[in-house]
């Protein structure tokens, strides 16, 4: 499948545009373009623009309130409760981020749990707006049922990513941005649109059996648990996604486990909800809190360095700083332009005939 470069310039204004049409305010059309752009710039395809279609889908069906009153519904000096009023998870997580980074500011941390929000792109761009204020940032979600706990075929769980940002010197942040999954869905998606076979260990089918076929979750099977079977850990992956799943959701008062609202298209919503919407936690901690910003950083960089001269088992590829990729992936972007599949370029097109937006335009070859 062959993929057309685009600037960022050119999409940021057709995504924009695109919220714009289903009700956004100016505010929120940018703020939430921002995080999808900054997905794609960062190379992480499947959060980008490629979501968008997803997103006006779930406005249509009355999943996504277009206009939400945001506001905190518990508060102590250093934690919060905010109900996202099916808000689009784009606006609402870095509108949680904020409250969680003033009140670290003023006590040292910060910690926000989130109800009744959607699907919030990638937990990078909020767990970083943390480290722009010298502080540690947190951000982690739950997601789609479509991940079996350890010994079941069952979907129960979600992708439910977590990061961790950190502050260096010279250097970029560190970036611990993951799914909890073997494989994020979106790895999926892409693989679908590639007519490309999945890794084993990935996904099982609908009997417990492994498959490498990228349309398994559709056709009723399962994401695993990250470390794929219990000889691999992934009792590991297992604990991990539940731990975020009570964090976002048993603590704020979302849906959980099997009864978190899907954004894939192949699930609907179930009945007899025990919470609202999707949930979010995030986190900011200042650095000074524990020891002086310049020192931190000083020793971040000497981390960074030790690491990245960690002896290789192979000379041709050295040790990757988590966050490493992005970066790189950001500058190429920048200049280069962001390539986008045949299959989303057909999304925007539809979007575009759909709402009457002009069409990105292709970055000249």
């Amino acid at each position: 499948m062959s993929t057309i470069n685009f600037d960022e310039t050119e999409l940021r204004r057709f995504t924009e545009a695109t919220f714009l049409a289903i009700g956004c305010s100016d505010e929120h059309a940018k703020l939430a373009a921002d995080v999808l752009l900054s997905s794609d710039l960062r190379g992480i395809d499947s959060h980008g623009v490629a979501r968008l279609s997803g997103y006006v889908r779930l406005w249509e069906k009355r999943r996504i309130n277009a206009t939400p009153n945001i506001r905190i519904v518990h508060e102590t000096p250093t934690t919060a409760t905010i109900d996202g009023d099916r808000g689009l998870g784009l606006v609402v997580a870095p509108f949680a981020m904020n409250v969680a980074i003033e009140k670290a500011k003023i006590y040292g941390s910060g910690w926000v749990s989130v109800k009744n929000s959607n699907h919030f792109g990638i937990a990078g761009y909020h767990a970083s707006k943390a480290v722009a204020e010298d502080m540690i940032g947190f951000s982690m979600t739950n997601a789609s049922p479509l991940v079996a706990p350890t010994f079941s075929t069952e979907r129960l769980l979600g992708t439910n990513p977590m990061c961790y940002a950190f502050p260096a010197g010279k250097y970029p942040p560190v970036i611990v941005d993951m799914a909890t999954s073997a494989a994020a869905n979106g790895k999926l998606e892409i693989a679908q649109r590639l007519n490309k076979e999945l890794p084993e260990g990935w996904v099982q089918t609908s009997k417990g059996a492994t498959s490498t076929d990228p349309l398994t979750v559709k056709n009723g099977g399962s994401l695993l648990p990250l470390g794929s079977d219990r000889e691999h850990g992934s009792h590991k992956g297992f604990g991990l996604s539940a731990t975020v799943d009570i964090l976002t959701a048993v603590l704020s008062g979302a849906n959980y486990g099997p009864w978190v609202p899907p954004f894939v298209a192949f699930l609907d919503p179930l009945s007899d909800l025990p919470g609202e919407g999707i949930g979010h936690f995030l986190g900011a901690l200042r650095v000074d809190g524990f020891r002086p910003v310049d020192d931190f950083k000083r020793h971040m960089d000497n981390w960074i360095e030790r690491f990245k001269n960690a002896k290789p088992t192979n000379a041709d590829q050295p040790v990757v700083i988590p966050g490493e990729p992005e970066t790189a992936a950001e500058k190429t972007r920048k200049v280069n332009g962001i390539p986008l599949t045949d299959a989303v370029v057909k999304d925007i097109m539809e979007l575009s005939s759909k709402f009457g937006i002009n069409a990105p335009k292709e970055r000249d070859k």
